[in-house]
C-alpha cells in the first residue's frame, strides 16, 4: 500500500520547471558584411604586378645582366677566335658576300692592360648590341684604319666594361685586335660635353671610346677618351654608307623603340598568368600554386625586363 499511495503521490505532483533568469541578454546588432570591391581588388592585384615587374626589372638590371654579358662574351670569343683563324672576320661595313655586316657580330677583341679588360667588340651600338660587348659605331671605321673609330660600352650594366675608363692616364697604350691585324692605341685623355679634337690627317688614325657619366644606373651625359694609332694604319675598304647614317637607337644614350611590340605581348603574356595564378590561388593549396607558376611568373618577369632593358640608354 505505502508503494502504491507514494507512485499516486508522485503522478498528482507537478513537475518542476527550469527557473528563467529574471532579464533576458540584451541582443547586440551584428553589422553586415560588405564583399570588397572589385576595383580595388583590381588595382590591389595591378599594383601587385607592377612591384613584381619593377623588382624583376632592378634583379636583371644588378645581377642576370652581368651574367648574360659573361655568358655572351664566351660565346663571342669563340665565334671572334674562329673568323681570324679563317680570316673570315669582317673588315668593313660589308662582308665577304658583299652583305652589310649583321648588327651583333664580332669583329674585334679590345684589350686594356691598366684596367684588366679583354672584350669582344661586336658590330652595332643599339642597346641589344652593348648588352653582350663593347659596339663598334658601324658608320665610322673599324679600329686600326685611318679616321676616327668609335667604341661604345656600357658604364654599370651587362658588365659596366667602360665604367672605369675615364682612369685611364695619358700617355698609356692598348691593343686592338681585327681581321686586319694588332693595332696600339696611346691614350689622349678623357673629355665631355661638346669638346673636339683636332682634325686628323688623311692616313692618321683615332680611337674614341664612348660611355655614359654620372652616377651608376643614372646617366646624365656622355664621357669620351680619346686614344691616336701609333702603331701602322691598314686600308679602310670602299664604304657602303657615309657618317651619320645609321638608326637613331645607336647614338649616345638612345633606347632601342622597336622592342616595344615585343614587350607589349610579354606583358599581356604577363597578366594572363598572372590571372590565372590569382584564380587558382583560390582553389589550390598555396604551396601548390607557388610551384606551379612561381617559376612561369618569374621567368616571364625577367623577359619582360629584358625587354624594357633595351628600351633605356645604351650605355647604363
Amino acid at each position: 500500500m505505502t508503494a502504491v499511495t507514494d507512485i499516486e503521490a508522485l503522478g498528482r505532483r507537478r513537475p518542476s520547471l527550469p527557473s528563467w533568469p529574471r532579464r533576458l541578454p540584451r541582443l547586440r546588432r551584428v553589422e553586415r558584411v560588405q564583399a570588397p570591391d572589385a576595383i580595388a581588388t583590381a588595382a590591389s592585384y595591378g599594383l601587385t604586378i607592377l612591384s613584381a615587374a619593377l623588382l624583376a626589372l632592378l634583379f636583371n638590371l644588378a645581377i642576370v645582366s652581368q651574367l648574360q654579358h659573361t655568358t655572351a662574351q664566351h660565346t663571342l670569343y669563340d665565334r671572334l677566335r674562329v673568323s681570324l683563324a679563317e680570316g673570315s672576320a669582317p673588315i668593313g661595313q660589308l662582308d665577304a658576300h658583299g652583305h652589310l655586316v649583321a648588327r651583333g657580330t664580332p669583329v674585334a677583341l679590345l684589350e686594356i692592360p691598366e684596367l684588366g679588360l679583354k672584350e669582344v667588340v661586336v658590330e652595332g651600338t643599339a642597346s641589344r648590341q652593348t648588352k653582350v660587348g663593347v659596339g663598334h659605331r658601324p658608320d665610322t671605321p673599324l679600329p686600326g684604319q685611318p679616321g676616327v673609330s668609335v667604341l661604345m660600352g656600357r658604364a654599370a650594366a651587362y658588365g659596366g666594361v667602360f665604367g672605369r675608363i675615364d682612369r685611364l692616364q695619358p700617355g698609356k697604350t692598348f691593343t686592338v685586335t681585327t681581321g686586319q691585324g694588332v693595332s696600339t692605341y696611346k691614350v689622349i685623355g678623357a673629355r665631355k660635353g661638346t669638346v673636339k679634337l683636332p682634325a686628323l690627317d688623311a692616313s692618321a688614325g683615332r680611337l674614341t671610346l664612348v660611355t655614359a657619366a654620372g652616377s651608376p644606373f643614372l646617366p646624365h651625359g656622355v664621357r669620351r677618351v680619346d686614344a691616336d694609332l701609333v702603331s701602322t694604319s691598314y686600308p679602310r675598304p670602299p664604304i657602303a654608307f657615309a657618317a651619320g647614317v645609321i638608326d637613331d637607337s645607336e647614338q649616345g644614350l638612345a633606347g632601342d623603340p622597336s622592342r616595344v611590340f615585343s614587350l607589349s605581348w610579354l606583358l599581356e603574356l604577363m597578366v594572363v598568368v598572372a590571372v590565372g595564378a590569382v584564380w587558382v590561388w583560390k582553389r589550390w593549396s598555396h604551396q601548390a600554386t607557388l610551384i606551379v607558376f612561381g617559376p612561369i611568373l618569374a621567368a616571364v618577369g625577367l623577359a619582360c625586363a629584358d625587354r624594357i632593358c633595351d628600351l633605356l640608354p645604351n650605355l647604363m
